[in-house]
């Protein structure tokens, strides 16, 4: 199961990771991010060497801002504080385990 980011939480688990952070940026009503969570959870139970986890835009408005989010779903993935990769909408798992690499 993938964890959950909060602002609380999202500096420590994410920016100060010392490993690659795939986050997913959902909300309940969203058709499109209720596809997407099952592949995220599943990325979640398989991936070693990296985190996984979910920010519920409706819940944390303002770490969707700070990331610019406007389309959900939108995945991100940070490496040393940084995001290093995108995607935004549904996508096959391989093409999000792709942004782990």
């Amino acid at each position: 199961m993938a964890m959950t980011f909060t602002k609380e939480n999202f500096e420590q688990e994410v920016l100060n990771s010392d490993i690659p952070v795939m986050v997913d940026f959902w909300a309940s009503w969203c058709g499109p991010c209720q596809m997407l969570g099952p592949i995220v959870d599943e990325i979640a139970q398989e991936v070693t060497g990296a985190k996984v986890g979910k920010v519920n835009v409706d819940e944390q408005p303002e770490l969707a801002a700070k990331y610019g989010i406007m389309t959900i779903p939108t995945v991100l993935v940070f490496k040393n504080g940084e995001i290093a990769a995108n995607s935004v909408g549904v996508k096959p798992k391989a093409v999000l385990m792709g942004l782990l690499k």
